[in-house]
């Protein structure tokens, strides 16, 4: 995992991913001063080397003098062989309360030139959007930018706000044709729902016949997404929209071979808020046309060892309730806990492991998994609502504090929903990668964070 660590443990910011000659090329902006925009590269996905900065500030008295803000990479379809990137410029003149567009070029994805053609930057026009920072909000809303390319269609996305409508539900994804090269013709917003009051890093894709478009909410720090059946919509919500769960943030949606990955930054809320970019996730279209997460098939190569039932036997109890059992067979384990809580742990140690099971629930009571434990049960555990299909990942244990007013932690994490169905059996998927836990329920990924509480605990159970 990649967190661009220099004088601050995170410094990384928005991430944009571009997979060109064998390569994932992260391009991302560079926190708390937004200077430059920085170039890391990777042949798997997971480890990554930083390599020629990509792009600086401009000089004293350029419209980009004072910070970069979020880009996007993409192919010159008007030009075989060359990068466009665009990218959100703000000047020091004024105070950085306006946003705009420019664009850099590059023939390797190593060495970029800023575009000082007239074309750009790109404004945003007062005729469909807010352009004039002396209004309520004090700054445009004009960043973010996302290029699409289908056939003739030639689209610039950016995250925008309405000129009319209650101040806090303006925001938008602002929409540009390219009618030329480098010359855009502004028209009114491709999406604006009337609830949000800024629709951040809008990412624009199409699997087979269904276009999808994804936005960031800084309402509720999620990632949701839209469907409509042609590029220019409309565009609908399904009764479950949401992408990724809170603490995850401006994703992007790379294809390659066919394969959508999804790539983000995930901002941990426990320790220093630091920002960190995961393994990516795959994306599959459910029959009824909702977006499901999968996990990452570049893991099929991590696992030193494949280890089956057998191997996991026998359970301890770690709480030693009397009316807790257990029976371990060859194929299947059963466990039960008649009155109160009770922790099973396998036999095997392991801290970094991908646990596959089916999981049966007889009555309705409740469950779920605990990892990265000690032998006291001090770790991470998922609870499992399997009636109402619902997933909550917590650290629970000790404090090192130590009073009676702070003498253990019991955090929830991150939570999510699930589609439960009438005979609670599901097959579970549980990932711990370094800080990294990736959890799901019949193939779908229901939760993804990364946390640090607990990674000296090696114990794993139910």
């Amino acid at each position: 995992m990649y967190s661009g660590s220099g004088f601050t443990v995170s410094e990384l910011g928005d991430v944009d991913v571009f997979y060109a000659d064998g390569a994932y090329h992260l391009f991302h902006l560079v926190l708390p001063n937004h200077d430059y925009i920085a170039h890391a590269v990777s042949d798997d996905g997971f480890v990554w080397r930083r390599v020629r900065n990509a792009l600086f500030i401009g000089d004293p008295g350029d419209w980009d003098d004072d910070m970069l803000w979020t880009m996007h990479v993409t192919p010159n379809p008007h030009r075989a062989g060359e990068w466009r990137m665009f990218y959100t410029g703000l000047s020091r003149r004024e105070q950085g309360r306006v946003q705009r567009i420019g664009m850099a070029r590059s023939n390797d994805l190593y060495h970029w030139k800023k575009d000082g053609a007239d074309a750009y930057p790109l404004e945003v026009p007062a005729s469909y959007y807010e352009a004039d920072a002396k209004t309520a909000r004090h700054w445009v809303s004009f960043r973010d930018p996302f290029f699409f390319a289908e056939g003739d269609t030639r689209l610039l996305l950016a995250n925008g706000r309405a000129r009319h409508g209650p101040l806090p539900r303006r925001g938008c994804v602002a929409l540009a044709r390219e009618t030329a090269p480098d010359r855009f013709e502004f028209l009114e917003p491709l999406f604006f729902p009337r609830m949000y009051d800024d629709i951040e890093v809008p990412c624009l894709f199409r699997i087979g016949n269904r276009y999808y478009l994804a936005g960031s909410l800084r309402e509720d720090l999620k990632v949701h997404y839209w469907h409509a059946d042609a590029a220019l919509g409309p565009y609908s919500a399904h009764y479950d929209n949401l992408l990724l769960p809170q603490g995850n943030y401006a994703a992007r949606i790379v294809e390659i071979g066919g394969r959508h990955l999804v790539w983000n930054f995930f901002t941990t809320s426990r320790q220093t808020g630091m920002r960190i970019l995961p393994p990516p996730k795959e994306l599959d279209v459910a029959d009824d046309g909702r977006l499901l997460l999968r996990a990452f098939r570049g893991f099929d190569g991590k696992a030193g060892e494949v280890c089956g039932p057998p191997a996991l036997g026998p359970l301890r109890t770690v709480l030693q309730n009397p009316t807790a059992a257990w029976e371990h067979g060859e194929t299947s384990t059963c466990l039960n806990s008649e009155s109160g809580y009770e922790i099973f742990h396998l036999a095997r140690a392991c801290s970094d492991f991908r646990l596959r099971c089916r999981l049966c629930m007889e009555g309705r009571g409740k469950g779920g998994l605990s990892f990265r434990s000690d032998h006291d049960g001090n770790g991470y555990f998922i609870s499992l609502d399997m009636v109402n299909g619902i997933a909550q990942v917590r650290a629970w244990g000790v404090s090192g504090e130590g009073t009676f007013e702070n003498a253990f932690h019991y955090d929830n994490i991150q939570d999510n929903h699930f589609f439960p169905n009438p005979q609670r059996t599901y097959r579970l998927e549980l990932i711990a990668y370094g800080g990294y836990v990736e959890f799901s329920v019949d193939g779908a990924v229901v939760l993804s964070l990364i946390d640090t509480t607990y990674l000296e605990g090696d114990r794993l159970g139910f």
